[in-house]
C-alpha cells in the first residue's frame, strides 16, 4: 500500500498561531502512521518551513515540495489547520487548487464567504427553524455614527471583527457610551466589523462532517462560561468555561438542530469538517445561528475531538476518513 505524504499546514498570520500549532500536534498524533507520512509545515508571512529535527527546510511553493537528504518530497494531500488567514479564508485553498493538491477543508469560495460573518448570515437566512440576531455591518473606511447604531439596535450589543476567529477583538456593550471604544477595538483586528443584538440563551457548538460520502452531525457541546460572554480568554483559559459534551438536550431538539446545521452545511457548499456555533433562545428554545467555523480547533481538548469521542468514534479513523473522502472527491 502506498504511503500518502501529508503536508500538515499550521501557523498562519494571526493571534491564533499557537492555537493552530496545538491543533497540528494533536492531528499529527492521530493520523495512522501505517497510511500517512506527516510533514508539519509552519506557515508565516515570511516563509513556509519544515523542521526535521536538525534543520529548517523551506517549502518550494512552485510545486509544493521539499528537498530532504538530497531527495525531493512531493505531497499527495494537504491537511489545513491554520486558523484565520491564510488557511481559513480561502487563500491556501486557492493555491492548492491551482497546483492540484487535494485538501481537507471547504473550497476557496466557501472558505472566503464563511470567514465573513455578515455574508454567511445572509446566505443561511431563510433556512427553516434558523434565526439570526439583528445586526449592523461597518467598514473602517466609512463614517460611524454611534447614535444611529444605538437607535437601530437594542442593547446589549456584541461588537466583533467580521472576519476574525476565536473571539479576538470582541466586546459586549451595554449602552451607547461603550460603543466607540468597542468599535475601535474590533477595527484593530479587521477592516469590517459586525454589531449584533445580544441573544439571551444557552450557547452550543456542534460539529458536522462528510464521512464516507454521508453528512454526519456530531453530538453538540454546551458552552457554560463564568464570564459574561465566550471571548478568547474564556475559550483558552482553563477553569473559566465548562464544556458539556454531549449537551443535555431532548432527542427531538437534537434532531431539529441536526437538520438545521445540515441545511446550512449544504447551502454554504461546505466540505470536510465544520463547526456551527448557535444559541437556543431562553423560553422558546429557538435556534439562533452565530457562525460556522470551517477550520475548527483540533487540540486534544477542542470541541470537535470531544464530540468525535462522544459519538463513539476514533480520532484516527475520523481524520483518516476526512483525508480519504477528500482524495476521492
Amino acid at each position: 500500500m502506498k504511503i500518502i505524504n501529508v503536508a500538515l499546514l499550521a501557523g498562519g498570520y494571526t493571534g491564533e498561531y499557537e492555537v493552530s500549532i496545538n491543533s497540528a500536534k494533536n492531528i499529527a498524533n492521530s493520523l495512522d502512521a501505517s497510511k500517512y507520512k506527516v510533514y508539519t509545515i509552519l506557515i508565516n508571512k515570511d516563509s513556509w518551513v519544515y523542521h526535521n529535527g536538525h534543520e529548517v527546510v523551506n517549502v518550494d511553493k512552485n510545486d509544493f515540495s521539499l528537498v530532504l537528504n538530497g531527495e525531493k518530497v512531493k505531497f499527495d494531500f494537504a491537511f489545513i489547520t491554520v486558523h484565520g488567514t491564510p488557511g481559513e479564508d480561502g487563500k491556501l485553498q486557492g493555491y492548492l487548487d491551482m497546483i492540484g493538491i487535494p485538501y481537507n477543508t471547504c473550497d476557496s469560495t466557501t472558505s472566503a464567504i464563511t470567514m465573513n460573518k455578515a455574508y454567511t448570515k445572509a446566505i443561511v437566512n431563510g433556512i427553516h427553524g434558523l434565526h439570526t440576531a439583528k445586526s449592523v455591518q461597518l467598514h473602517r473606511k466609512d463614517e460611524h455614527d454611534t447614535a444611529t447604531i444605538a437607535s437601530a439596535l437594542k442593547f446589549p450589543l456584541f461588537v466583533k471583527p467580521n472576519n476574525g476567529g476565536s473571539s479576538v477583538g470582541m466586546s459586549k456593550v451595554y449602552n451607547v457610551g461603550g460603543l466607540h471604544d468597542a468599535i475601535e477595538k474590533a477595527f484593530k483586528e479587521d477592516s469590517q466589523i459586525l454589531i449584533e443584538e445580544f441573544i439571551k440563551g444557552r450557547e452550543f457548538s456542534i460539529g458536522i462532517a462528510r464521512l464516507n460520502g454521508k453528512i454526519v452531525v456530531l453530538p453538540a457541546t454546551e458552552i457554560i462560561s463564568t464570564k459574561d460572554f465566550f471571548d478568547y480568554e474564556a475559550k483558552y483559559t482553563p477553569g473559566i468555561t465548562k464544556e458539556v459534551t454531549p449537551a443535555d438536550l431532548p432527542a427531538e431538539k437534537i434532531r431539529e438542530i441536526a437538520d438545521i446545521v445540515t441545511q446550512a452545511y449544504l447551502r454554504l457548499n461546505c466540505r470536510g469538517m465544520c463547526r456551527v456555533d448557535f444559541i437556543l433562545l431562553d423560553n422558546t428554545n429557538e435556534f439562533y445561528f452565530i457562525e460556522i467555523n470551517t477550520t475548527p480547533g483540533q487540540s486534544a481538548n477542542s470541541l470537535i475531538p470531544q464530540q468525535v469521542r462522544a459519538a463513539g468514534m476514533d480520532l484516527i479513523e475520523f481524520y483518516g476518513q476526512l483525508i480519504e473522502d477528500a482524495i476521492k472527491a
